[in-house]
């Protein structure tokens, strides 16, 4: 940095303006982490409204977290090229526009698209509210501006399910992207008046192109396939083959370009650091599990439990709960002892919570879905808050910011590929079980005759025999997708012990 940048650094703000500014960033940051959850107990109703399959309608969870993915890598330099003030203005502008698109949708096809091109918007959005935030806070505030920032970011993923199931009942879908308008658009103006003062300095500096260019063809060829796949009958289909060849090849290239690009735009090199790739390895197997789950949950509420999409959000929400109770005491703890034993809990709890979930049953009640996701949330900030920690302890000061970007991309996109994963093994296995318990349910025909003597129709019988046998499928496959989920959970744990213990505390203000 130079002196003149030095000397030309803003100032933090002060009083009324300091705190007004940072509730525009909090809510910037909520808005932007909102979406990742809200439209999880919606499939279903996004999927009725535009007539597609439920497994269809998580293209719009998995095109948004995608799409921010992408976009991650990529916030250093729009803010080197825009300026953070103007990037952050910008982000939240254009995100508000391209929700009042996707609410406006009337196919599947355009709603991904604008999902799409929520996601690239809202990248920026999590990343540059910290990094105002902690610009704006004196010093000796530091502590405030990274606890209202995390608290927003354990808020919001509790909030998004319920706002979305009461919105879907109360109103209908496209209000979950519509109530993002007002917010982003008073945001958008209010933080231009309170932060031009805190622009940074713009430098031309030069876009790895060809690396972007090849991070986005890798990464939309896996996630189509893995989206398509069960639509297309796998690699019995020359589209599903050509996606994978494309996927396989576009990463390899990937790889060796930004492995030997003097300014990549996701810089691979900080992987040879053992504790670094050991807390991503973590972190990506546990949040894939984590986020396939909660995807899971609230389409087997509401599609075959028989749950309002309000009733599932505040099921799905209780996880967040004990999460947002027990962060500060995580927080002071991973400061003080070895962050390891920490996740290694942390993780293990929530592989056996979720292992405890595999045995769920259709008689359940509200408490007995909800009281184990309550729990669960115990283990949250054990595993990510000390993980975050390790991660940038890791690595040389100078990294930080390459490696916290990486990391964030790395967990949206495990997220995004276990959704897509976790939908279609469970129509799969839905569907293998169906076929395994036809001979099994009513083999001397006992049951059947016993329903017309009872005066049903042969027809209306078979339904009825039809409608038990799909139900106890969709249970056995909602148990065994719980169970794998559980074992990931606990091969997660497990990999944080390839990690050395840290020799010093990371700033972890830098992390996005």
């Amino acid at each position: 940095m130079t002196d003149s940048q030095t000397s030309a650094a803003p100032k933090p703000l002060e009083g009324g303006t300091l705190w007004l500014a940072a509730l525009v960033l909090a809510a910037a940051n909520f808005v932007a982490v909102l979406d990742t959850t809200i439209a999880n107990v919606s499939v279903p109703n996004i999927a009725g409204g535009l007539a597609v399959s439920s497994s269809q309608g998580t293209y719009v969870i998995t095109s948004y977290a995608v799409a921010e993915a992408i976009t991650v890598p990529l916030t250093g330099w729009l803010a080197a090229r825009l300026g953070t003030v103007r990037l952050f203005i910008g982000s939240m502008v254009l995100f508000g526009v391209f929700s009042l698109l996707c609410g406006m949708a009337g196919s599947l096809e355009t709603l991904v698209l604008f999902r799409v091109l929520q996601g690239l918007a809202g990248g920026p959005l999590m990343p540059m509210s910290q990094t105002l935030l902690l610009r704006i806070f004196p010093k000796e505030k530091t502590g405030a501006a990274i606890g209202l920032w995390s608290m927003t970011t354990l808020i919001a993923p509790i909030m998004g399910p319920i706002l979305g199931g009461v919105l879907c009942d109360q109103v209908s879908w496209p209000w979950i992207f519509w109530i993002n308008v007002p917010i982003t658009m008073l945001c958008g103006y209010a933080g231009w008046k309170l932060l031009k003062s805190q622009e940074s300095l713009r430098e031309n500096i030069r876009v790895d192109a060809v690396g972007l260019g090849l991070l986005v063809v890798w990464v939309a060829a896996l996630q189509i396939m893995l989206d398509e796949g069960k639509n297309l009958d796998w690699f019995n289909s020359a589209e599903i083959v050509a996606l994978t060849v494309t996927a396989v090849i576009g990463f390899a290239a990937f790889l060796i370009w930004e492995l030997t690009e003097k300014n990549p735009v996701v810089n691979l090199r900080v992987f040879r650091h053992r504790g670094y790739w050991a807390s991503v390895l973590t972190i990506s197997l546990a949040f894939g599990s984590f986020f396939g789950a909660t995807v899971l949950t609230p389409q087997w509420l509401q599609s075959y439990m028989g749950y309002t999409a309000t009733e599932a959000g505040h099921a799905t929400a209780m996880s967040g709960i004990l999460a947002v109770l027990v962060a500060p005491l995580v927080a002071q703890l991973s400061t003080r002892v070895d962050p390891r034993p920490l996740v290694f809990m942390g993780v293990m709890w929530l592989g056996g919570v979720t292992l405890y979930r595999s045995f769920s049953t259709t008689d359940m009640g509200f408490w007995q879905v909800a009281l184990p996701l309550l729990f669960q949330g115990v283990g949250m900030p054990f595993f990510f808050v000390p993980l975050t920690g390790l991660a940038m302890a890791s690595v040389e000061p100078e990294e930080m910011a390459s490696a916290a970007g990486l990391m964030s991309f790395m967990r949206t996109l495990s997220g995004a590929f276990a959704t897509s994963l976790v939908t279609t093994a469970w129509e799969d296995k839905a569907s293998y079980n169906h076929a395994d318990l036809v001979g099994s349910i009513d083999p001397g025909g006992t049951t059947l005759r016993s329903l017309q003597e009872s005066g049903m129709s042969l027809d209306a019988a078979s339904n009825q025999l039809n409608q038990l046998l799909q139900s106890q499928s969709i249970m056995l496959s909602t148990n065994q997708i719980f169970w794998l989920t559980g074992i990931s959970f606990v091969v997660a744990a497990c990999a944080i012990w390839l990690a050395p213990r840290p020799t010093r505390v990371a700033d972890t203000s830098q992390a996005h």
